[in-house]
């Protein structure tokens, strides 16, 4: 404990209790390797030192365990994932494409066919735009418009329903 003041509890560190963060060190403590607060009179364990007294927290560090880690992953690409690996650039042929490629290679081949697709869109877009506007000024020239359209469909309707029933009253 520390002399001359409460007790320090995690509560009451604040972002003190990870050694870490935001929070001002006082001029009583310093830090010691791993980042943690060191106090005059008691000094907290730092996770490194839990680990190597703990066997079970550390990671094995042999060459068979780092080789392990360093095996590259790799998937086979369906016919689709290799039209999509063309259309983006990556490979000039299918014949050039590998039987099994990285993941993130085909990740990033799909987001920019994803890309591509979205700047198609929005190029279509911007045409049936255009040739709304163009089909409208034309009906404009012709004197069409969708209330003089509507007007002559309901009195079309009417002259029907007038002879439907002028021939049931026969």
């Amino acid at each position: 404990m520390r002399s001359g003041g409460p007790e320090r509890s995690p509560a009451r560190l604040g972002s003190h209790s990870r050694g870490r963060g935001g929070g001002r060190i006082r001029p009583a403590e310093k830090l010691d390797a791993c980042g943690d607060i060191l106090e005059t009179a008691q000094r907290r364990l730092c996770v490194a030192e839990t680990r190597r007294s703990n066997p079970y927290l550390t990671l094995p560090t042999t060459k068979i365990a780092e080789q392990a880690h360093r095996v590259v992953a790799s998937c086979k690409p369906s016919k689709f994932d290799k039209k999509i690996l063309l259309w983006t650039g990556r490979f000039k042929t299918e014949e050039e494409i590998p039987l099994r490629i990285p993941p993130e290679m085909l990740d990033k081949a799909r987001n920019k066919a994803r890309v591509k697709a979205c700047y198609i869109m929005i190029g279509l877009s911007i045409i049936a735009c255009f040739a709304v506007i163009a089909s409208a000024k034309k009906a404009a020239a012709r004197h069409e418009s969708l209330t003089s359209l509507n007007l002559a469909k309901k009195a079309k309707w009417r002259e029907e329903a007038a002879l439907a029933a002028e021939a049931k009253t026969k």
